[in-house]
Parts: structure tokens; C-alpha cells; sequence
């Protein structure tokens, strides 16, 4: 039976820290990057090129930070470094699937992480290396969301995959509220005049801006990464 073609040939795929929380409260299970590390495999297997935005919600949140009365800039440098551990443990684990991966931070941290150089991250993304940036863009008062949008950009992605806890954009929280509507395409301006929270606006109207599509969809059921990546009608789509 032949094999399904991908839709794409480079992608950014956005990870939430809390995607590697496994079953803890707080933290990082390395099973549940592995896990996540063996579905990168699989689309890797196919020839795409990958790079991933990973976030640091599952160590420290800024927003948690300035609630409890820190300064926006500390919270804020704080979160990306929780970042660089998750994109350290994310390397560990594509390296224990056999996948060649390059962790890129924009906070300089030689030890652990390169630097961002576009040109550099283009040609290992062209020679089969996976991509993990972390700190996001390297200054505060941006998101991990605005950072995936802006490297996705930058790196000549052609599309964001937004993975989440729940299955695309909903009209409400589905966690909270059963009657909210599941969107199966909507477009950049109708997302962001209807305030929904699943992505920040700030990247969304820099996708709007460049025409950078996004999907959405729940990394936790089974294939769902594959099927984004093959074109298949999963989640939501931003464009």
C-alpha cells in the first residue's frame, strides 16, 4: 500500500510546556517526551523538515510570577528558562528515538543551547536535523505563541501545527463549557475579533499579516500529528 505524501515540507510544530507534564502536577515527565519525541519520529521518517517552538508552562508561568507581585521583565526571563530545561529534555528524548536534533535558544547559554542564526538553523533544517527553539524570541512581553509565529516566518515554515489539550478551536472553553462550538476552519480576522484565547493575537495577526496558516489540534490522540502534517481534516484551521 503506497505511502500517504505530506502535505508540507517544513513545519513548525508549537508545544505548550505542559505537554510534557505527563501525569505530574508540575514538571517534567520524560516519558511523556519520549512519547511526544517517538510522534516527531514518525513524521520525521517521512522526509519533513521540523521545527519546534517549545513553551515553559510546566515549570513556571511569567503570568504566575507577576500575580504574585515579581516585575513583569523577571517573570518573563524566568519562563524562558524554564523553556531551555524543556528544550533540553526534548533533545534528550528525540536523541534516545535516534533523531538528529539541534537545541536553539535566543538566551545565550552556550552550555546547553546554540545561538539563533538563521542561515545556520535553514541548513540543518535542510539536513534532516530537528529544531528546537527555546526563550522564545528572547525578550519579554512576548509569548512562546508570538515566538512561533515570528521563527516559523524566519525559517521559511509553511504552516504553524498549534498542538493543545483539546481537539481545534472552540468558541468557549470545551473543559468548562459542554455547549461550546468546535470551529473547523476560521479565519484570522473572525479569531481575533472574537477574542478566543487558544493562541495569542499577536501571532495570529502576524500569520494574518504573511498568510501563514495554523492548525490546531490535540496532540494527546493517537496520530494526530501524522494526520496534521498529511493534510487530513483534524482541528482547526487558521487562515
Amino acid at each position: 500500500m503506497p505511502q500517504d505524501k505530506p502535505a508540507y515540507t517544513r513545519i513548525l510544530l508549537k508545544l505548550s510546556g505542559e505537554s510534557l507534564l505527563g501525569n505530574l502536577s508540575q514538571g517534567i515527565d520524560f516519558n511523556a517526551a519520549r512519547s511526544i519525541a517517538f510522534d516527531i519520529r514518525e513524521i520525521h521518517s517521512l522526509g519533513i523538515q521540523i521545527a519546534i517552538m517549545i513553551g515553559g508552562g510546566n515549570i513556571f508561568r511569567g503570568n504566575a510570577g507577576i500575580q504574585s507581585g515579581m516585575e513583569r521583565v523577571s517573570a518573563d526571563y524566568m519562563g524562558m528558562l524554564a523553556t531551555i530545561m524543556n528544550g533540553i529534555a526534548l533533545e534528550e528524548a528525540l536523541e534516545k528515538e535516534g533523531v538528529d536534533a539541534v537545541h536553539v535558544s535566543a538566551v545565550e547559554i552556550k552550555q546547553v543551547a546554540d545561538p539563533f542564526i538563521r542561515k545556520k538553523v535553514c541548513r540543518n533544517l535542510e539536513e534532516g536535523r530537528v529544531i528546537i527553539f527555546s526563550a522564545g524570541i528572547g525578550s519579554p512581553y512576548f509569548t512562546t505563541d508570538t515566538a512561533a509565529a515570528l521563527r516559523a516566518l524566519e525559517v521559511g515554515a509553511e504552516v504553524i501545527l498549534k498542538a493543545t489539550q483539546v481537539d481545534g478551536v472552540f468558541s468557549d472553553d470545551p473543559l468548562k463549557n459542554r455547549e461550546a462550538k468546535k470551529f473547523n476552519s476560521i479565519s484570522y480576522l473572525e479569531f481575533i475579533k472574537m477574542g478566543l484565547k487558544v493562541m495569542d493575537t499577536t501571532a495570529v495577526s502576524l500569520c494574518k499579516d504573511n498568510g501563514l496558516p495554523i492548525i490546531v489540534f490535540n496532540l494527546h490522540k493517537k496520530d494526530n500529528l501524522k494526520k496534521a502534517v498529511l493534510g487530513k481534516n483534524i482541528g482547526t484551521i487558521i487562515s
